[in-house]
């Protein structure tokens, strides 16, 4: 592709579009620009709320797949790429999820997140190898991340995950995306102009940021990964989530500091096992027992202690 040919095609996507009534927020007060962009990232929910049904079947899809054995990864480059590494980073520690249970890919590699790798967005063979790297099957879904719905490596990701039989989703901030367009699921958040035009961090980045959170909090909801909504799965791995541990335990059971103390004893700090301990009445291994039978849903080991009485 030409230069021109870029140029021309960045001009038909509206995160590329120009605001002319912004055109002078240079010359504002502080306190006025802060105003004005409070109000544009003020719409990006809306943008997101269109898209809920899209989003409500990928997640469906999602988490059919991992309740087999499946992976999630994100592939996306840049901002995207980095939005897509910082989700699946914070599911171990909230979710208990293991090791490449959920996976952000870069384009560029792990440089890439804090330092712009030019040109690795740009090869769709690159995506693909990484995802060979991975090992990827038909149980595993992917989510190419692209704000304008272009980019090659986000494509190439999709492309190549259909190839494999896995689980496709494409999200992105424009309408008639090819990146839509090339997954099973399309997901397009359309956020309009930039504040900064053609910034795609800011809104757009905040869109994306969204629909994540979305993607893999419901997930691992419908995979048994809470209670109602408390985390009883988290990993209790410093003294704030030591602490946040207990919170949940006495949340879920209202049981007294001691016998919460003496459950995440027993069972050596796991929250699920702890709350079924207390409000079954078992000892630490029938409830290991229990939860392994229910594949890790408190409330279905609850029914199944309650029917074995």
């Amino acid at each position: 592709m030409t230069h021109a040919e870029l140029r021309r095609e960045l001009d038909r996507l509206t995160t590329e579009a120009f605001r002319p009534d912004l055109a002078d927020i240079d010359r504002l007060a502080t306190l006025d620009i802060a105003r004005l962009m409070n109000t544009e990232d003020g719409t990006v929910p809306a943008a997101v709320a269109a898209q809920l049904p899209a989003i409500a079947a990928a997640i469906d899809g999602i988490a059919a797949r991992m309740a087999r054995g499946g992976r999630l990864v994100y592939a996306g480059a840049g901002t995207a790429g980095r939005l897509g590494v910082l989700d699946a980073s914070e599911c171990p520690p909230t979710f208990n999820t293991t090791p490449g249970q959920v996976t952000g890919l870069i384009a560029g590699g792990p440089r890439a997140i804090s330092d712009a790798v030019e040109g690795a967005e740009d090869s769709r063979e690159t995506a693909a190898a990484d995802l060979d790297a991975f090992g990827l099957g038909p149980d595993d879904a992917v989510v190419g991340v692209s704000a304008s719905g272009r980019t090659p490596y986000a494509i190439g990701a999709v492309e190549h995950a259909r190839t494999r039989g896995a689980l496709t989703i494409g999200l992105s901030c424009n309408a008639g995306s090819p990146l839509a367009a090339a997954a099973e699921h399309g997901i397009e958040v359309v956020t309009g102009p930039e504040f900064l035009t053609g910034s795609t961090r800011l809104k757009a980045g905040t869109a994306q940021k969204l629909v994540l959170n979305m993607l893999s909090t419901i997930t691992m909801i419908r995979l048994g990964k809470t209670y109602g909504n408390l985390m009883v799965d988290v990993r209790a791995s410093n003294e704030k989530l030591r602490a946040r541990s207990r919170s949940i335990v006495a949340q879920a059971t209202g049981a007294p500091d001691d016998e919460i103390e003496a459950a995440l004893t027993a069972t050596g700090g796991e929250v699920k096992h702890a709350v079924l301990v207390l409000l079954a009445g078992v000892d630490a291994a029938t409830a290991a027992r229990l939860l392994t039978d229910a594949d890790g849903h408190l409330r279905a080991a609850l029914l199944a202690a309650a029917s074995s009485r």
